[in-house]
């Protein structure tokens, strides 16, 4: 069972790490907990691949932010709603040379208390390696529960059958990774895989819905209990999208849609007060958004202990 005790720990584990990589919280009758997957360094170029380099270099510098490289965090969550624990995204996994800081969340989410073998559903945003990679590790597939629901929208299953890189600014390694990745995943978990449309309940008050955008296929998660609502919104938005949400990322398979689904998901934010968590948001990537103007504005909550 999930706690919002940040400090519960699996009597037979020792925990390792010695900064915070977990904060649990409750929405309504929904626990939650945000695990971070731990970072992995990316060129700042690919925050912002249709402006001004020269823009982008003032907006680092005014967020006091290296010029050349940064570190991208990777969160993901474990939700609790009635029988049903829920996984939503899996990180990167341990198998891609060069990222040792990454592919955490499986120690983090057993320090935590919380067994593998517990996990009943897993909800896919999108089948980037860094959202799926972690279900490829042998330990994790060993662990995981053979009825294990993995649900993942239709129009993403369908893309990486033959994606589309065109609208993509990617160091060039990346595609062929993402790629070789998908298809794994796809291939080990096909008889598992619950596949959607477009909005689907996965647990009581965890909904899926497709946003597409980031990928074609990419979807969010809502959690809504008790008159509170929390959004895990995948990578529909990067901290740079709050001061340029028109800004693209080089991450984007279709850059456009994205901005327009980024803008959309900020305004709903704005309106429903609701909390967010994000993918590469800095941990625990938990807050409010505020309309600034024509952008928007982060608001971190306050750390409960």
């Amino acid at each position: 069972m999930l706690s919002v005790d940040n400090t519960l720990q699996s009597t037979s584990v020792t925990p390792v790490d010695l900064v915070p990589s977990r904060y649990a919280l409750r929405i309504g009758d929904i626990d939650a907990m945000v695990v971070s997957d731990g970072v992995l360094p990316l060129p700042t170029a690919t925050m912002a691949t249709n402006v001004d380099p020269v823009d982008l270099a003032n907006w680092l510098d005014h967020m006091f932010m290296p010029p050349d490289a940064f570190d991208w965090p990777l969160n993901v969550m474990v939700a609790r709603s009635a029988d049903q624990t829920i996984l939503i995204d899996a990180g990167l996994g341990g198998q891609f040379p060069g990222f040792p800081r990454a592919g955490q969340f499986p120690q983090r989410l057993e320090s935590a208390g919380i067994a593998l073998e517990s996990v009943t559903d897993v909800i896919i945003t999108h089948m980037h390696m860094d959202h799926v990679g972690g279900l490829l590790v042998d330990d994790v597939k060993k662990r995981l529960r053979p009825d294990v629901r993995i649900h993942v929208s239709a129009a993403e299953v369908e893309f990486w059958t033959s994606p589309d890189f065109s609208h993509t600014v990617m160091p060039k390694p990346v595609p062929a990774v993402l790629r070789t990745t998908a298809t794994s995943f796809y291939n080990e978990y096909r008889d598992r895989l619950h596949i959607f449309q477009d909005k689907h309940e996965v647990a009581p008050g965890v909904f899926v819905r497709v946003t597409g955008g980031h990928t074609p296929g990419h979807s969010i998660v809502d959690l809504v209990s008790g008159g509170e609502r929390l959004t895990f919104a995948g990578d529909a938005m990067f901290p740079v999208g709050f001061d340029h949400p028109d800004w693209h990322n080089g991450f984007e398979h279709d850059p456009e849609e994205s901005a327009r689904v980024r803008i959309g998901l900020f305004q709903e934010l704005a309106q429903n007060g609701g909390l967010l968590v994000a993918a590469h948001l800095p941990f625990p990537s938990l807050g409010r958004v505020a309309v600034d103007g024509k952008a928007f504005r982060w608001v971190p909550i306050i750390w409960d202990y």
